[in-house]
């Protein structure tokens, strides 16, 4: 049965909408296809990228272009490429499937795969004219050519708009010369092609621009040493200057100005595959540390028998968890909306572009979330491993150097925060998301007397789906209140949108990881998904603590008197259960199950 516009809830509407767990895809519901591509490119991985990690720790940097060039051969650069050009032209769901396999045997590789296949390649198919991209996306797809993206200068990092590179019409009218000068360009040593941003004139916006480099004819561009870095050690990161580097007028992409448009929604795509490229990497190391903890003895016991290491393995494999149940979740929701699109008559590039615009706020959710929850996993990894974790010698120091990276780049995890509650507030006032009624609904239910029946919880997650729809009203109460405080001002409130982003990032999380293990009980039964079940709950558990805290940071500093007692009772109101889950018990439960299987075996 075809979709329809209704069934698919909208970007930003988890949070006004109830979503059932039938309606959300999972890891479980992989495509035959799916699995085989899966299979494909975790052997990739184990073949060619994991037995040389000291080379690419040692900054092999022609290893990284050589491996991606087996990358090419094997089709993994082409999976989002329409057929048209040369590509696979699978779904959505395909292409972060394929980010996620491929991106955990090093960060250097994943830096590399993600430049080229996303911002390197993508604005091409994405903003190119026919002939563009008959030109150049087939050698992109290939790997016969690799792509690199030339946006960052060294006074426009977050306010990309604000760059200094210019483009100036030559008096025939028919090239452009670009003068200026980028910096942390992935790829930049081994490209042959540029995605260049530059402002023509006095323009308010940016300019794309596709520009060639050839080494033996470098046309103005020079680039810098490589950078020396904390971790991503092999990917190639330089500087890149023009001097009146000649474009040809048919190569700007898209038109003039349109540049910060193709930047941003560039980095909506990117923000959910860089989601994606940590979750295999928060897989393995779970696997390394639960397979270091039973092997390890102190005191005669193995240290996967100590509570204090349990708490660790039990939190480590939840975030992992629910990292993929909302990666996916989202996935599937932009593939429909692009299948949607399609079927109206969008051609592939209108409906891929509106695909993942319309959500963009979950795009910028799961990039903060699980940026932070692989640093974390990869940090408790190191711990694990005691003394040994900090030596060379094991993997964890170097998971954790090239995860740091993570919560930088694609936008900054700041600036992401506030991009996700903006966009959502954007998103009500265009009436795209009802959140004026509900958050009214919210109001009104802190003026009434709350009800104290006995609810009937027997049935599986039924407190904890409540618990949702509480914190859901949470946000609403907190935003709400805070947007009729400041209405517009209310980006100027930097501190108190980054309180709401957590609130609402954890709704959505904990959310996603419900609904996973609730379809998946329903199919295969609750006994078979006991350990998915405690994940769920030991989640939700911490986004309560979470929200809690937050909605209370942001309630005392832009409320008084009167207004802020109710809303610190609604608060109360809200974040409280009827029946606390025994955390102990559930982290227990989720160790022994990966004791058990001595890996990250969900």
């Amino acid at each position: 049965m075809a979709e329809t516009e209704k069934d698919i809830l909208r970007g930003g509407q988890f949070l006004v909408k109830e979503t059932n767990c039938e309606d959300i895809f999972t890891p479980e519901d992989f495509s035959e296809e799916q699995q085989m591509m899966k299979d494909s490119v975790i052997e990739f991985n184990d073949r060619e990228i994991i037995p040389n990690k000291p080379r690419f720790e040692a900054k092999d940097y022609a290893l990284t272009e050589e491996v991606m060039r087996k990358a090419g051969d094997m089709g993994f650069l082409s999976v989002a490429v329409p057929e048209a050009y040369g590509g696979m032209g699978m779904g959505f769901v395909s292409t972060v499937l394929t980010c996620d396999y491929i991106s955990s045997g090093t960060g250097s590789f994943s830096t590399a795969f993600g430049a080229h296949t996303g911002i390197g390649t993508m604005p091409i198919t994405l903003y190119g004219t026919e002939e563009q991209k008959q030109k150049y996306v087939p050698k992109l797809a290939s790997g016969e050519w690799f792509g690199a993206y030339c946006l960052t200068e060294p006074g426009a990092g977050s306010d990309a708009n604000s760059g200094k590179t210019t483009a100036e019409l030559s008096a025939d009218g028919k090239t452009y010369k670009i003068n200026g000068q980028k910096m942390w360009i992935s790829n930049a040593g081994f490209c042959n092609l540029m995605i260049v941003f530059a402002r023509i004139e006095d323009d308010k916006n940016i300019t794309g621009f596709i520009v060639e480099y050839d080494k033996n004819n470098p046309n103005g561009i020079t680039l810098g040493e490589e950078e020396h870095k904390l971790g991503i050690r092999a990917s190639s990161t330089r500087q890149v200057f023009f001097n009146d580097t000649e474009v040809p007028v048919e190569n700007m992409l898209a038109g003039r100005g349109e540049g910060f448009k193709i930047a941003m929604n560039a980095l909506n795509v990117g923000r959910i595959k860089l989601a994606a490229a940590c979750l295999d990497s928060q897989r393995r190391i779970t696997t390394t540390a639960v397979q270091y903890a039973n092997e390890r003895k102190q005191f005669k016991t193995p240290i996967a028998d100590f509570g204090a290491i349990k708490i660790k393995l039990a939190e480590m494999a939840t975030n992992t968890y629910v990292g993929e149940s909302a990666t996916y979740r989202a996935s599937k929701n932009i593939e429909d909306r692009i299948a949607l699109r399609v079927e109206a008559g969008n051609s592939h590039q209108e409906a891929e572009l509106k695909g993942v615009e319309e959500y963009a706020i979950e795009c910028s959710i799961l990039k903060v979330a699980v940026s932070e929850d692989v640093q974390n996993c990869a940090d408790e990894g190191i711990q694990i491993f005691g003394g040994m974790g900090f030596s060379e010698e094991t993997p964890m120091e170097a998971a954790w150097r090239d995860a740091r990276i993570a919560r930088i780049y694609e936008g900054t995890n700041e600036i992401n925060r506030m991009l996700s509650v903006g966009m959502l507030v954007k998103k009500a006032m265009k009436g795209h998301v009802d959140l004026l009624g509900p958050a009214m609904k919210v109001q009104e239910e802190l003026m009434g007397i709350p009800s104290f029946d006995t609810q009937d919880y027997t049935e599986l997650f039924s407190e904890e789906k409540e618990m949702i729809a509480k914190l859901k009203k949470t946000f609403l109460m907190v935003a709400g209140a805070a947007v009729q405080k400041f209405g517009p001002d209310l980006e100027q409130h930097q501190q108190l949108l980054v309180a709401a982003a957590d609130i609402l990032i954890e709704i959505y999380m904990a959310e996603s990881a419900i609904l996973r293990t609730e379809k998946n009980a329903k199919r295969f039964g609750e006994e078979s998904q006991s350990a998915q079940i405690a994940m769920s709950k030991l989640y939700l558990y911490h986004a309560v603590e979470t929200i809690e805290k937050k909605g209370k940071e942001s309630i005392i500093s832009f409320a008084e008197g009167d207004e802020q007692r109710m809303m610190l009772m609604g608060l109360k109101r809200f974040t409280k259960y009827q029946n606390y889950p025994d955390i102990v018990d559930l982290r227990n439960e989720i160790a022994e199950k990966i004791k058990e299987e001595n890996k990250y075996c969900f």
